[in-house]
């Protein structure tokens, strides 16, 4: 199997984490990459990796079998265009946009473009959770009463990136909308918010530090989606499942593991995208996942205001 050459868009945390991720695979490299921030470009140069200063010159080069873009969320859909207009698959952090509108239009760019695109929903890929949801499916717990999923940071990010990010919702939210979505195969139908006032570090308008939504699930089931963004034993992720047969508690990253967690996550994520790329059965996100995942972001946006 020939190896996949993915072209990356943004060099910043979230690109430099799957350049770490993708360094352990045999199957997915990144060949090149493109970030207009001159320190991230000669950052990345002492790598030997290819470096542009746009997408532009990093498409007019050629030699790539698809694009990951990791470049700040308002940014995902004007690159989706380009990519999609360049007849290249795609691989794009969550959220896809900042909006269920721009996840829409992005989708409907790739379509008409005949290119696949996938969301990093990056959790699908974890070992233990998709065990218990094929618990969940077996029927081993039973019908659900209720399914937790919590997302706790260690730091708060910068007060620049929070402003940009479209806040608690869309920028940590998504994942747990999504994972609330997958684990029960039910959608959203209503939500609840409370949000704490307590905050650690000065506010930045339209991001909590902390906010927990309460949903009303399409199954008759309830959900939770709890967000941090301080947490001090580090970053943690974990889920709870409550039904008529059993209960169980899913701790899947969690220190000091989590990073090891996280980096196969995304490696394996990005090896079943070329898979999905090449003809293979997909069990990635799909457009319309970040369009849902969106949607009940903004419906708490909206309940909270």
């Amino acid at each position: 199997m020939a190896v996949f050459k993915l072209g990356l868009v943004g060099a910043g945390r979230m690109g430099r984490t799957h350049l770490r991720a993708l360094a352990a695979s045999e199957h997915v490299r990144i060949a090149a990459a493109a970030d207009s921030a001159r320190g991230s470009r000669d950052a990345l140069a002492q790598t030997g990796l290819a470096v542009h200063a746009d997408l532009d010159a990093m498409l007019d080069a050629g030699g790539l079998d698809g694009v990951l873009i990791a470049a700040p969320s308002d940014r995902h859909l004007a690159l989706v265009r380009r990519i999609a207009d360049a007849g290249l698959p795609i691989l794009c952090e969550k959220p896809c946009g900042t909006t269920a509108d721009e996840a829409r239009d992005a989708a409907s760019l790739a379509q008409r473009a005949a290119v696949p695109l996938q969301i990093a929903y990056w959790r699908r890929f974890v070992p233990a959770l998709r065990q218990l949801r094929e618990r969940i499916a077996d029927g081993a717990l039973g019908d659900l009463y209720f399914v937790a999923c919590y997302q706790w940071d260690e730091h708060v990010p910068p007060a620049e990136f929070r402003a940009h990010s479209g806040g608690i919702f869309v920028d940590m939210g998504v994942h747990e909308f999504d994972q609330l979505r997958w684990l029960t195969a039910q959608d959203v139908t209503g939500i609840h918010v409370a949000a704490a006032s307590v905050s650690a570090e000065p506010p930045v308008p339209g991001d909590s530090e902390s906010a927990q939504v309460l949903c009303a699930m399409s199954g008759g089931s309830s959900g939770l989606v709890s967000l941090g963004r301080r947490f001090p034993h580090g970053d943690v992720c974990w889920a709870q499942v409550f039904g008529t047969r059993g209960a169980e508690e899913c701790r899947f990253l969690w220190p000091p593991d989590g990073d090891s967690v996280f980096l196969t996550a995304l490696r394996v994520q990005a090896e079943s995208f070329a898979a999905w790329v090449g003809g293979a059965a997909g069990d990635g996100a799909r457009a319309e996942d970040a369009v849902a995942a969106l949607a009940a972001a903004e419906q708490a946006s909206h309940a909270l205001r």
